[in-house]
């Protein structure tokens, strides 16, 4: 029996155009961590840190700890960790991450959604394309009920993700996470499968309003 069969909904492979969610590979180390590397000033401000420097920790010998991690919460039911990947010209190429984890079952149902995508590709619909896909799957196959996603005020581009797609403001979180050296508000957002199902779901809800904005 494969160590993904006791998690709900896992392992799979969402794809929506070029956009494609899968699980993380071993050798998906080295463009992991030219990724990271190269986005340092993109996501070091809104990401709470380890101990070390931002190289260090987001080498590919760093990446095997992230691996094992990840196959150990989506072994347990409790994460459904994503690598986002970008389909062009024949190639794919990692651009991103998006997990939905600390899931907690029973009469609870939910999740939390956290992501980044690289900024030399942010601005292409490519974020709320996966929240789409990751969200519709785990409302889906993956038996949840509701997800939430936290951010800082301040990072308006993560904000706009949730809003374009149409999750609630639910929340102010005062001194939420640790970050950048502080311990930071939050603001909070959430969704219901209840919210989408009428309209086929948050995917199909997203494209219409990518129709009706092109």
């Amino acid at each position: 029996m494969s160590w993904f069969a006791r998690a709900p909904g896992w392992p799979a492979v969402l794809v929506d155009g070029p956009v494609v969610l899968r699980p993380y590979r071993r050798s998906d180390a080295a463009a992991w961590s030219e990724v990271r590397r190269a986005n340092r000033a993109w996501l070091a401000p809104w990401e709470s840190h380890l101990p070390g420097g931002w190289d260090e920790t987001n080498s590919p010998a760093a990446f095997r700890y992230v691996h094992a991690d990840q196959r150990r919460s989506a072994r347990t039911g409790e994460g459904m960790p994503f690598a986002v990947c970008l389909r062009e010209d024949g190639r794919e190429r990692l651009v991103g991450h998006l997990n939905v984890g600390s899931i907690v079952r029973r009469a609870f149902c939910s999740g939390y959604v956290g992501y980044w995508v690289d900024a030399r590709v942010a601005g292409r619909g490519i974020i709320p394309t996966a929240m789409a896909l990751a969200v519709d799957h785990a409302f889906g196959p993956g038996g949840l009920h509701r997800v939430e996603v936290n951010i800082r005020p301040e990072n308006r581009p993560s904000r706009r993700v949730v809003e374009k797609l149409g999750f609630r403001e639910e929340a102010y979180h005062v001194r939420y996470m640790h970050i950048d050296g502080a311990w930071r508000d939050h603001i909070g957002y959430a969704m219901t499968s209840e919210e989408v199902a009428a309209e086929g779901g948050l995917l199909a809800r997203w494209q219409r309003i990518r129709a009706t904005a092109g």
